[in-house]
């Protein structure tokens, strides 16, 4: 059974920063490129960060380009996102993902393993 369990999620100012983190298990980690999206009420899930098997390869939405560093620890089969510079519009729930193939990942309907997702709210 393969499970992404997001955590780190919280009530934070803007200009401040968060890091999230996701757990995952029931499948091969390195095997997997993986991904955070976000998703805000009313509004469809967005992509936001990407990063490849063996961390060869990162790609990043502008939105949060420069802002939001994701990274892999894969002894701990661990994901995350740094986020840096909050704004009020990264309030949202997010979502972290995996997918065993690289190509189109910044299109949501291609990641088949999804977390339930973690609540950031930015404050101005």
């Amino acid at each position: 059974q393969v499970q992404l369990v997001e955590s780190g999620g919280t009530l934070v100012q803007a200009g401040g920063s968060l890091r999230l983190a996701c757990k995952v298990s029931g499948l091969a980690f390195t095997n997997y490129n993986m991904g955070w999206f976000r998703q805000a009420p009313g509004k469809e899930r967005e992509f936001m960060a990407a990063h490849s098997k063996y961390g060869s390869v990162t790609d990043y939405a502008d939105s949060v380009k420069g802002r939001f560093t994701i990274s892999t620890d894969n002894t701990k089969y661990m994901v995350y996102l740094q986020m840096d510079n909050l704004k009020p519009e990264d309030t949202a729930v997010y979502y972290c993902a995996a997918k065993p193939t690289w190509g189109a990942v910044r299109r949501t309907n291609t990641w088949p393993h999804w977390g339930q997702g973690t609540q950031v709210t930015v404050s101005s």
